[in-house]
Order: C-alpha cells, then structure tokens, then sequence
C-alpha cells in the first residue's frame, strides 16, 4: 500500500502506524460510536451472570474512541492485533464515564514486559519491583503499559521474608485478578478495545452511579497494606464530590496512626498533589476530624485560621496555575507564630528570624525538605510580620530579591491579607493596607555589581535598580 502525503515525507513509522490503525478500525465494530448516552438510570445492554463481571456494551455508556489520545489507541490496537488483551485501565475510565479529561491513559494487558517491548521499538523497561513497559511518543508523551497481576498464595511466597514484597509485585494474572487487586472500586473499571465495552468485575458502575466511594475488600486490611490509601480515599472524596461509606471512615479512624509508617516521600507528593487539584484544604480539614493528620505530617497541629488560609490558597494556586510548597509551608505555620512573635511585640527581627526557623524544623525534618524550601517558607513569616506591625519601625521598607512570591502572595491577593490581619488580631493597621509606591534611595549608590568586591578590595555597594525598593503606607 502507497500512501503520500501533500507538503512532507512520511516517515516509515507514521506510515507503519497508520496503516495499522486504519486496519485496526476496519476490523471493528463501530456499533454506535458517536452515540453518547447517560450513565443516570439502568442502562439496557448489561449482560451480568452469577461469578461473571458486569460488562456494559458499546451502546449503552458514552466512551468513544475520540475521547481518548491517539497513540493510546495505537498501543492498544497493536497489542489486541497480536492476540493480546489489552484494556484501559484506572482513572482514565473512571473519568471518561463522569464526562470529566483524563489526565492520562493507563493501558493494562495479559502480554508480559518483555512481550511488550519485542512489538514497540519506542518501549522501554522500568522499574525493579513492579515492572512496567513505558512507550515513548515524541519527548513528552509517555504511554505506561502494565501487566495484568494477582495476590500470590501463601504457599508460594518465597521463604525470606525480605524477598516477599518483591515476589508480591510481579505476580502476572488475569483481568479479574488484577482488577480486585486495585484500592477502590470506581478505579477498577477496564474498556476493551476489542468489543469497546465497559468491564466491571467489582461493582464500581454502581458505586459511580450512586457517587460513592468505596474500598475493594476489607477497608482495615486494604489499609494496612497500604496506608496511604486512607489519604487516597479523602482525596478522591473531595475532588469527585462523592460520599465515603461507614466501613471506609471507620476503617480510616482505626488505622490512622499507621500512616506513620509510610515514606515520607510519598506522603509529601500525595499532599501537594491535593493542592495540584485545589481540594488541599477539604482533604486535610477531613484529615484532621479523622484523627489522620498529626501522624501523617510528623505530630504538625494546625490553627485557627489554617484551613481558612489554606482555602485562600488554593484560589490563588487555581488562578495563578502554579502551586508554591513554600507558600503552603508558612500558610500551614502562621497561626503558631503570630502565637510567638505578634505583631504588637516590637521583637527584633533576628530573634523573629530564629523563631521562625525554630517552628518549620521539625515538619522539615520529617519530610527532608531541601534547606531552601525552609528558608522561602522563613521569609514569608518574617515578611508577615514587617507588614503587619505597621509603619513607625525599622525594616518597615521591603528588600526583595528572590522572594518575588512573597509580594504575590501578600499584596496582591488582597483576600488572603485579610485573612492574615484576622488571625494576627493586632489592632493596629497593616503596612501593607494602601497602595504601593516606589520609594527612590536618599542618595545615590557608588555603580557595581550586587555581590562581590571591586578591583581594589573594597566590597561595592549594591546599585539602585538592583532591588525592587517598595513602601507600604496605609490610605
């Protein structure tokens, strides 16, 4: 088969690829593609047996194929030509049936890794206790291929104890196998691409259907597997605005403490993740009336004003589109030290500067955050301080350099200075109320660089346009 396409050459993999996609949607059904019907009600096409899975046909769920990317349909399409299964598998379904984007498509399948990586060129391997096949598209685009998995038997567990999480993680099973493997039931949802049908062996179509979130198995066993879960479960609680049933909660109350023993690694990326999706402060406000937040963030107690600032924080990171760790950082820290250094106290700044850093240290230590993410975090206490204790005293004037956020944060979110005028209760007005003006130097700066000495020895002072000189002067 000749193709040509107008204005360029193909290479031999577009045309390989494409003419294997267009064989691909030859051999196929359509059968209602375009037909997009509600997941509200009983659907018609459920065909469900006593020990079968719930499989929810073309016609009757809204999937098309155009909802979803297309060197994901490429992967799945080779994999199914080859005589593989291949579905996909996670989130991606799950959002797909809300209406909602997915944020990238999971691909699971009965072909081993090594399979996989004999039919992709573009495949490579990763990982040494659960294997997975990652295929490269372009540089940016990463299509993540896993093998369908099973919970071993205990009579083949090897006998070092050590080897057995190793041996757990790359246990190959079957659809139903891998799917009771997964934490909750709206997640182990699989699309077909042979028949383009829904496949549930869980009963995560119902719990979607009645916006409920709910564990596979055991709530308590499941999270001590794996205590992030419970972390897990708030998290798609708020985002998907679903209910989380009582053995969930209490399974979450009673396992608590155990999220202690998870990798503080871990922990610290689910928990920027919350931010990522501006649901941080629901989640850790839940957190907190669970019982699951001091364990989870090294002993931390949060304040009065806390999750109202954290909420605060989560507008601006949605509008911004950027979320700032060191911003949550002093955000989660500011209700302890207004207790140390109020504003009325008239502290100098270098005893402020300490107890600032005597407060973020532990919480540092716990989750090992860089010396760096501490000292912006430090800044932004300090700097909340000069602008609350008003005019009338040394330093009122601002410095900045490299904290540019802090200017962000503090000026120009007028909404979260309220909040902070509020959980500092000094009755005294803040420098930063009223507009900003620039202030020229008295006198004139010697030229030169900012850091470092001149010819002669002498340090050189810094030049006038090298800072950003700001006063803060109430209405």
């Amino acid at each position: 088969m000749t193709m040509r396409i107008p204005g360029k050459l193909p290479s031999r993999v577009e045309i390989c690829y494409t003419v294997e996609t267009l064989l691909c949607a030859l051999s196929f059904t359509r059968g209602g593609e375009d037909d997009r019907l509600s997941m509200a009600g009983s659907p018609p096409n459920i065909k469900a047996t006593a020990g079968s899975p719930v499989i929810l046909s073309r016609s009757a769920h809204g999937v098309s194929r155009k909802q979803v990317d297309e060197s994901t349909l490429k992967v799945l399409y080779r994999l199914h030509r080859h005589g593989y299964q291949a579905y996909l598998v996670g989130g991606s379904v799950r959002d797909l049936l809300l209406g909602r984007t997915p944020k990238d498509f999971d691909i699971g399948t009965d072909a081993t890794p090594q399979q996989v990586k004999k039919l992709f060129r573009n495949c490579f391997l990763v990982g040494r206790r659960f294997r997975l096949a990652h295929i490269r598209f372009g540089r940016d685009l990463v299509i993540e291929v896993a093998t369908f998995r099973r919970h071993p038997h205990p009579d083949e567990l090897p006998e070092d104890p050590e080897e057995h999480s190793f041996f757990v993680q790359n246990q190959f099973g079957t659809p139903r196998e891998d799917a009771f493997r997964r934490d909750f039931t709206i997640n182990a949802l699989f699309y077909n691409i042979a028949d383009f049908s829904i496949v549930d062996y869980v009963g995560g179509l119902k719990d979607l259907e009645n916006r409920q979130l709910r564990v596979i198995g055991d709530p308590r066993v499941r999270f001590e597997e794996d205590p992030v879960r419970m972390l897990r479960a708030l998290e798609f609680s708020a985002r998907l605005d679903f209910s989380l049933d009582a053995e969930t909660l209490a399974g979450i109350s009673e396992k608590a403490p155990l999220i202690s023993t998870a990798a503080p690694a871990r922990v610290r990326e689910e928990l920027m993740e919350l931010f990522r999706h501006g649901v941080g402060a629901a989640v850790l406000k839940r957190a907190q009336d669970l019982g699951l937040m001091r364990p989870m963030m090294g002993g931390y107690q949060p304040g009065e004003s806390t999750f109202k600032l954290l909420e605060l924080l989560n507008q601006y990171f949605k509008k911004g589109g950027h979320v700032d760790e060191s911003m949550i950082l002093a955000a989660l820290f500011i209700d302890r030290f207004w207790h140390k250094c109020p504003a009325q106290s008239a502290l100098p700044i270098n005893e402020v500067l300490h107890s600032a850093g005597h407060l973020l240290t532990p919480y540092c230590t716990h989750f090992r955050l860089a010396h760096g993410l501490r000292h912006q975090a430090r800044e932004m206490l300090v700097g909340c301080y000069r602008f609350t204790r008003g005019l009338g005293h040394r330093g009122h004037f601002c410095k900045i350099r490299q904290h540019r956020v802090l200017l962000s944060c503090f000026v120009s979110g007028t909404r979260l200075l309220t909040a902070i005028r509020s959980s500092c209760k000094s009755g005294r007005k803040p420098c930063t109320e009223g507009p900003i003006r620039p202030v020229t130097p008295s006198r004139k700066r010697a030229a030169g660089p900012i850091i470092g000495h001149g010819e002669d020895g002498v340090r050189n002072r810094p030049r006038p346009n090298s800072v950003i000189w700001l006063s803060f002067s109430p209405k």
